[in-house]
């Protein structure tokens, strides 16, 4: 559900899934992609005979993909493989274990704030105010919670599944670029692609060789998979002890309707499944009527039986929450307050309100502009607090004062005007931050932020990427790597000491728009070089 975005080149992982299209426009659409390749740097590999793929081995990449779940469902119920790149990017292994060493405290950080219930109503009230979706949210949230210093404890045990998406600038090093709570998913594509790369290593090791970045460079390990399984798996069966059951723990995934990305969402499933859970899928319009309360604030949904953990992979967005058929008043909200009848049961949740609103851009920022000794607050000691502050780029809220310095003094392409939204379009750059600014009004600020814009270091050598079956060489690859990360009952749990995980997104330099899904991104794996 996280399509690959660079339309923040910085700032953000895309949510929004592509709408399906007939095969008729898919393919106008796809003759439009390859003209505009062309004017961007991708170029269709015709003439020269030694870097050609030949058809055989585009065929046997393309279909491992496929047959092993790295791909998107079409209308027709077909399956499209994902894009990739032939042979990995490198990085240098002290920069991918410091983040490795941080990213479990982000999650501690992040945790301990999405629970600080009060300090979320007080900080988060002016974007509320600016933002229609965000007033929504935490209106639940104060009804799930209760107002600021009249606290309630709703049953809900929350899981935090996390995935921090860095980039590594050529100057400042790797910062965080966003932190993404819910709907967090494709660590299954991520482990597959560390997996596909190993596959055309044995399979094809001159091919491999020919265009892996550093030949001295050694494979990342990548299990998020098996480790974010193991930590729901941790979870569900606590719940379900708790209330002294016995058979299978039973997961449910929160999915959107007429989802294409369901091959990333169906291997963590058959992953629960081998662990001994059962799983079942839903919408929020059938969980509208599909769920009740049992004993002892058990949730119960129609036909299933009790619920142990709960997965949203959908909620991050006004449209979730809308069914075109029904009354909007009744639609958005009767299936948000859903979500609020979910939390106000004994079962373990990724993620909750207060997740989400603890990963939102605004808390991004406050956080990037606490002192480093307030960080106590929230259980990091000073050193954990220095290795986060590190990591996180500066970013200045949207006021008076800010935008006549920009307008001022400001170097125009060194950031980014970022909203709360998520996925493409929501970041602007450069000469337009000063019209968008103009554009508005006082009490639309607090929705709005200025990011430090990162420049990450391009491949040093050119790249061969699959994309519908043709092969494309690019010449400017830059790349994010978002770490995934887990956090239950106040510590981490994986069998990694919280860390879970990579997945590697890359694009073209010059490309905005470098979705997974509908952009010019592609998977990638991570190899690394001393």
């Amino acid at each position: 559900m996280h399509p690959f975005c660079y339309s923040c080149v910085l700032a953000s992982s895309a949510r929004i899934i592509a709408p399906l299209k007939p095969a008729s426009i898919e393919q106008s659409q796809q003759n439009s992609n390859d003209r505009a390749a062309l004017q961007i740097g991708l170029k269709v590999m015709h003439n020269n005979a030694n870097s050609l793929l030949t058809k055989q081995v585009i065929e046997d990449a393309t279909e491992w993909a496929i047959m092993h779940g790295v791909a998107f469902r079409q209308a027709d119920n077909s399956a499209r493989h994902c894009p990739f790149s032939i042979a990995p990017i490198t990085m240098e292994s002290e920069t991918f274990e410091q983040l490795v060493e941080v990213t479990p405290i982000l999650s501690k950080l992040i945790n301990n704030v999405s629970e600080d219930h009060d300090f979320l109503q007080a900080s988060l009230l002016g974007v509320a105010k600016a933002d229609p979706f965000f007033a929504r949210l935490l209106s639940l949230h104060q009804q799930a919670h209760g107002k600021i210093n009249a606290r309630v404890h709703p049953a809900r045990k929350p899981l935090l599944l996390m995935r921090t998406d860095f980039m590594d600038d050529r100057k400042l090093g790797a910062k965080v670029i966003e932190f993404n709570s819910i709907a967090a998913g494709m660590a299954p594509f991520g482990q597959r692609a560390t997996e596909f790369h190993r596959y055309m290593h044995s399979q094809w090791p001159d091919i491999y060789h020919d265009w892996i970045e550093n030949k001295r460079a050694t494979p990342a390990e990548n299990h998020g998979l098996e480790q974010l399984s193991y930590a729901i798996k941790l979870a569900a069966t606590k719940v379900r002890a708790a209330f002294k059951e016995s058979g299978k723990p039973t997961f449910l995934m929160v999915v959107q309707e007429n989802e294409d990305n369901v091959y990333d969402q169906h291997l963590l499933e058959v992953e629960l499944q081998k662990l001994g859970l059962r799983t079942v899928r839903r919408t929020f319009k059938q969980l509208s009527s599909q769920l009740s309360s049992g004993t002892k604030q058990r949730l119960i949904l129609q036909g299933v039986g009790a619920i142990d953990m709960v997965y949203l992979r959908a909620g991050y967005q006004y449209s979730d929450y809308h069914v075109p058929k029904l009354d909007k008043s009744i639609c958005c909200q009767t299936l948000s307050e859903t979500r609020l009848f979910i939390e106000q049961h004994h079962v373990a949740v990724n993620a909750t309100f207060s997740q989400q609103l603890a990963t939102s851009k605004t808390m991004q920022m406050l956080l990037t502009q606490t002192p480093i000794e307030e960080y106590a607050r929230w259980g990091l000691n000073l050193a954990e607090a220095r290795l986060v502050k590190k990591v996180l780029a500066e970013m200045k809220p949207i006021n008076a004062d800010t935008i006549a310095w920009f307008n001022s003094k400001a170097i125009k392409q060194d950031w980014v005007l970022k909203n709360q939204g998520e996925g493409g379009g929501h970041c602007i750059f450069g000469d337009d931050i000063n019209e968008k600014l103009a554009q508005l009004d006082p009490e639309e600020y607090d929705a709005w932020a200025l990011m430090l814009r990162l420049y990450p270091h391009e491949r040093e050598q050119p790249t061969l990427a699959v994309r519908n079956g043709k092969q494309l060489q690019v010449d400017n690859l830059i790349s994010e790597i978002g770490l995934f990360s887990a956090y239950f009952d106040s510590k981490p749990v994986t069998q990694l000491n919280g860390y879970a995980g990579y997945l590697i997104r890359s694009k073209p330099a010059c490309e905005n728009e470098g979705g997974i899904h509908s952009g010019k991104g592609i998977l990638d794996s991570l190899t690394l070089v001393e």
